[in-house]
């Protein structure tokens, strides 16, 4: 008779990643929001904004790649991809905090052009990179403890969150330049 050992529960685990996202995502708000900036007048480390477009761009490539590598059961070559894109979302995630306690918030002009366009793309992508984050975490912790099955079930719903979430990043950051002249 064999018996085998009881599956351990993915619950703690879980349950951080919650709370570590929530906390990010208040940490974030009040940044943006209440923390008055440290150089409002943005002379200092001005490329920020342009850097973080580029890491979401890069991040949406490794994604893209990375799902090539899946959908042709290359395993080592999409973990590597997505990888990849973990870092350049966590590299961008790092910029983003730096230019927005440097320079705060930085607001659509009210009378460009585009903006009844802007506001709602910008509101989608801020309330899905709320849902893509523990998302993004959970879908790792599946994939890199083994947990194969429970990883493609969250990746299906993670990937296109993900992709989106990086994608409006660049647009919003060109659409915000474009008005600003």
């Amino acid at each position: 008779m064999t018996t085998q050992a009881p599956a351990k529960s993915t619950g703690p685990a879980i349950a951080a990643i919650l709370v570590v996202s929530a906390a990010a995502t208040i940490f974030l708000f009040w940044l943006i929001y209440v923390h008055p900036a440290a150089d409002a007048a943005s002379t200092r480390f001005a490329f920020l904004p342009a850097l973080n477009a580029l890491l979401n761009g890069l991040s949406a490539t490794a994604l893209l790649i990375g799902y090539t590598f899946i959908r042709e059961h290359r395993i080592r070559a999409h973990r590597a991809a997505m990888l990849t894109a973990f870092g350049f979302s966590t590299l961008f995630l790092v910029s983003y905090i730096a230019h927005h306690a440097l320079h705060g918030d930085v607001r659509y002009p009210v009378h460009a052009a585009y903006r009844s366009i802007y506001l709602p793309l910008l509101a989608s992508h801020i309330i899905l990179a709320i849902v893509a984050l523990p998302l993004v975490l959970v879908t790792f912790f599946f994939s890199l403890s083994g947990r194969i099955p429970q990883h493609r079930r969250v990746a299906r719903w993670t990937f296109p969150l993900w992709l989106y979430v990086s994608v409006t990043g660049v647009i919003t950051y060109a659409m915000l330049r474009l008005a600003q002249g």
